[in-house]
């Protein structure tokens, strides 16, 4: 038990950092594909969710690979902090963004594409920029979406295996999460541990999907 609790505050800290960057980034890429006209938009779509169907472990050896030493990015991280990228919180948190990303974009992008062009070109016409059609129209319109995209991406990392276990290895208090915790405790006979861990992420999955569909049948009601 004594792994138990670093590797669930672990978790919760790599879930919550996870989703506030994928907000960051998936808010203006989820606008870009609700509104865009360009034929490139069917490959950025095809991109982004790439990791709905890719093997957690490939994507996990590829992101692997560009964060050692010898790749570019790996070896950037290196001269600037002093320390591998591979194996380390940042490492997991950039790998936890990649894998999640879809879980974040395709929520928003719904609810941008709900908000309707007429709304905007309303509010545009009364002499509102785009910053500001976007901050006091598009925003309020689009909460749910960003409460599911939250709860979503959220929940998404706080289950990861694959990816975590590729890029981050198996480092008490520093890499080893969750999922981790219940793949050791089953290696090791600890069932008792395994229960529980196991048990915690399926209700805890559960009433993530219920939140979602109760959010989703709001939104269609209205």
């Amino acid at each position: 038990m004594s792994t138990v609790w670093p590797a669930i505050v672990l978790s919760l800290q790599l879930a919550l950092a996870a989703t506030l960057v994928l907000l960051l980034i998936a808010t203006p890429l989820a606008w870009w594909l609700a509104t865009t006209k360009s034929r490139a938009r069917p490959l950025i779509e095809a991109l982004t969710a790439l990791p709905l169907v890719l093997p957690p472990t490939v994507l996990g050896f590829y992101l692997l690979v560009l964060m050692s030493p010898q790749a570019p990015l790996g070896g950037f991280w290196l001269k600037l902090t002093g320390s591998t990228l591979a194996f380390s919180f940042a490492g997991l948190l950039i790998a936890s963004v990649i894998y999640s990303l879809p879980f974040a974009v395709q929520p928003l992008q719904a609810a941008f594409q709900s908000v309707g062009r007429g709304v905007t070109e309303a509010a545009a016409t009364l002499g509102a920029g785009r910053w500001d059609v976007f901050r006091s129209v598009v925003l309020p319109l689009s909460r749910r979406g960003y409460l599911i995209a939250a709860v979503m991406s959220f929940a998404h990392t706080l289950g990861e295996f694959g990816v975590v276990l590729m890029v981050g290895g198996n480092i008490p208090g520093r890499t080893r999460v969750i999922s981790i915790e219940i793949f050791n405790a089953v290696e090791t006979l600890d069932y008792a541990t395994a229960h529980r861990l196991s048990a915690g992420l399926l209700v805890f999955s559960f009433a993530v999907l219920v939140i979602v569909y109760m959010l989703n049948r709001q939104g269609r009601a209205e």
